[in-house]
């Protein structure tokens, strides 16, 4: 039995989503050094992974004590 769900849209708040895949942040290391700057690797992988349904993309700390990874 194959489940479609997965691939069917859903309403999420005022949008609807092409079907109910989720991605999570997972670029912080690709960030350019000093100063953690985005940069055109992070915008690659992005839009290789565009067919997603929502991307949740990356946060940024307001000073460098705030950060919670190396």
């Amino acid at each position: 039995m194959e489940n479609t769900a997965l691939f069917t849209p859903l309403t999420l708040g005022a949008f609807t989503l092409k079907n109910r895949i989720v991605l999570p942040p997972l670029t912080r290391s690709r960030s350019s050094q000093p100063g953690n700057i985005a940069n055109t690797l992070m915008a690659e992988y992005y839009a290789q992974r565009s067919s997603a349904g929502f991307m949740i993309s990356e946060g940024t700390q307001i000073e460098p004590r705030g950060q919670g990874y190396a």
